[in-house]
């Protein structure tokens, strides 16, 4: 099979995946940023469910697919991702979180909400932008 043929598939799989990704949070309000701050606040606990919800579904696929399938439908094989915990792991993990909290925004969410047009969440992206910036020019 060719390149072209192979990558085809693998740009409509990721279309798809991220539209559906981006419809369920939509439908999960998280692309509401006082949604998500009433959550952190302990004051709403409907998204629990839904962060509860795909945890459970990632779980699942991660130990339950690889059982069931000899290769991935678009991969050669599957992969193991070995997590490394480090003092920039924490550091990145702990600014990461004093952001959302703050502001009430994540990216994935933030990109989302920019198709249901609340185009205020520019401002947060921009924010996550020159935040990935720093980082990548601290790293080199």
């Amino acid at each position: 099979m060719s390149a072209a043929h192979q990558t085809l598939p693998r740009m409509f799989a990721t279309l798809v995946a991220g539209a559906l990704f981006g419809f369920g949070l939509s439908y999960a309000t998280m692309i509401r940023p006082e949604v998500v701050l009433s959550f952190l606040r302990f004051e709403d606990f409907g998204l629990t469910l839904v962060m509860g919800g795909a945890v459970l579904v990632v779980l699942l696929a991660y130990k339950l697919v690889p059982r069931v399938l000899a290769r991935p439908l678009l991969g050669e094989s599957f992969h193991k991702h070995p997590s490394v915990w480090n003092r920039d792991t924490l550091l990145g993990s702990a600014l990461f979180g004093v952001g959302w909290g703050l502001c009430g925004v994540c990216p994935g969410p933030a990109i989302a909400g920019l198709g249901a047009g609340n185009w205020s969440l520019l401002w947060a992206l921009g924010g996550i932008a020159l935040g990935a910036l720093a980082q990548g020019l601290r790293a080199k």
